[in-house]
């Protein structure tokens, strides 16, 4: 639980620790969404986090990891109003080295809670239920799949570990309910189905009828 959450959000701390300026002012993977942009979400995210890890619940859960994301086949155009709000947060830092900084300090307290954490405590979030075992697990597909949006256009960026990579795979299978083809690679699977890139002639055959249903928007 804490093992995967902590090797997929650390490799993410630490692609961002290793950003040039410049690479802040690049398209992301996220539509309508800078390198800055989604590195102002994730500071959003590494809150929710510490939140949600000490909004105890006395109920029992009522989400799983994989059942705490839901699936659409919309792919977001950037203008919903708290994306736009994220952008606007993200420009206000001007220095990246301040947005740097702020990830790193809300991001290494995430962590740490996480790594504290009981896995069978139950905590609340999004008027849901689960314990922090799963809730933290769910968290390895939003850092995977937002590692890879961050270096979409960062070429010289770390990859998500392989360990990471497959973890999130095998989740996005249990939330989506379709196996994705084993000619694919995790990467690949993770950007295809998930609408980051479009299926070459060759991986849409394998697809096959699964092609027609992607892209799986996980939000």
């Amino acid at each position: 639980m804490a093992d995967s959450f902590s090797a997929s959000w650390s490799a993410l701390l630490a692609a961002v620790a290793d950003l040039a300026d410049d690479d802040f002012g690049r398209p992301s993977g996220c539509a309508g969404w800078l390198v800055r942009d989604l590195v102002c979400h994730l500071v959003i995210d590494a809150q929710d986090v510490l939140i949600t890890l000490v909004t105890p619940a006395d109920t029992q859960p009522t989400r799983d990891a994989a059942t705490y994301w839901t699936v659409t086949h919309t792919p977001p155009t950037g203008e919903d109003p708290l994306d736009a709000l994220t952008v606007r947060l993200a420009a206000a830092y001007q220095d990246p080295a301040l947005l740097k900084f702020h990830l790193d300090d809300v991001g290494s307290a995430a962590g740490r809670a996480a790594r504290l954490a009981d896995p069978a405590a139950r905590v609340a979030t999004q008027d849901q239920v689960l314990t922090a075992a799963d809730y933290l697990s769910a968290y390895v597909l939003e850092w995977t799949l937002h590692h890879l949006d961050l270096t979409a256009h960062v070429p010289d960026a770390p990859a998500p570990p392989p360990e990471t990579l497959a973890a999130a795979r095998a989740l996005l299978e249990r939330v989506t309910g379709e196996p994705l083809p084993a000619a694919l690679s995790d990467t690949d699977a993770l950007l295809i189905a998930t609408g980051r890139r479009a299926p070459t002639p060759g991986e849409r055959a394998a697809l096959g009828p699964l092609a027609a249903h992607l892209p799986f928007v996980i939000g």
